[in-house]
């Protein structure tokens, strides 16, 4: 991870402003679901992409009764359905 050398403080809220710059870099717009996610002592934002809950890949997921389930794992469930 990189620094960028940008500074923002946390206001009496809990929150922090992302720069412009950033935020059209990444394509982060008003409304966007973000992921906070820890790793050791860091804190880590990304947009949210939602991961298949058997392998975790954010590659062609689709909805499945309420959970995200990608293509490769629906098909591997198929083919165990065959076989059965």
């Amino acid at each position: 991870m990189k620094p960028i050398g940008i500074v923002r403080r946390v206001d009496q809220l809990g929150r922090i402003v992302l720069p412009k710059s950033l935020r059209k870099r990444y394509e982060m717009n008003e409304g966007d679901p973000v992921e906070i996610l820890v790793q050791g002592e860091h804190i880590i934002l990304e947009r949210y992409r939602p991961r298949c809950i058997f392998c975790g890949s954010a590659e062609g997921v689709k909805d499945f009764k309420e959970r995200h389930v990608c293509s490769e794992c629906l098909g591997d469930m198929d083919r165990m359905k065959q076989r059965a």
